[in-house]
């Protein structure tokens, strides 16, 4: 099957909500700046945010801007709009986060056809805005 270009999804279509744990990340994304916690007491990763390191129970955190690269990890190929099942074409991915170790993001790839997306591509990150004045991380075809 051809599915054509994959394409992010409207970002008039997307709200989120935010927490003590995940408003740095958003906060950073409103600067186009990748970031994800890391514990500021073992350098653990973790995303998403939680309020505890689940590798030495710190509560301390830091939010290192990232250099906004990444790996695909897993990916799928969709061709209906989530909100409104019109036809649609948007491939939803798992990232490996370079400069976090360990760390996956999920979010939408774009900027090549749905075929071409696989397995160990390399992607940048790419924004979305969306609802109430945030931005959505997304990726493109390195």
């Amino acid at each position: 099957m051809t599915y054509g270009p994959a394409r992010a999804l409207p970002g008039d279509q997307i709200t989120i909500s935010t927490n003590p744990d995940t408003e740095p990340f958003w906060q950073a994304a409103k600067e186009h700046k990748l970031t994800a916690c890391e514990c500021g007491e073992c350098g653990h990763f973790r995303m998403p945010p939680t309020a505890v390191c689940p590798e030495c129970g710190s509560r301390e955190k830091k939010w290192p801007t990232l250099p906004g690269t990444g790996t695909i990890f897993s990916y799928a190929i969709c061709n209906k709009n989530p909100k409104n099942g019109e036809d649609y074409v948007y491939v939803p991915v798992v990232v490996d986060l370079d400069g976090a170790p360990g760390t996956r993001l999920i979010a939408n790839v774009s900027g090549c056809d749905a075929e071409d997306v696989h397995i160990g591509m390399k992607v940048t990150v790419d924004w979305t805005p969306i609802q109430d004045d945030w931005v959505l991380p997304n990726f493109r075809k390195a």
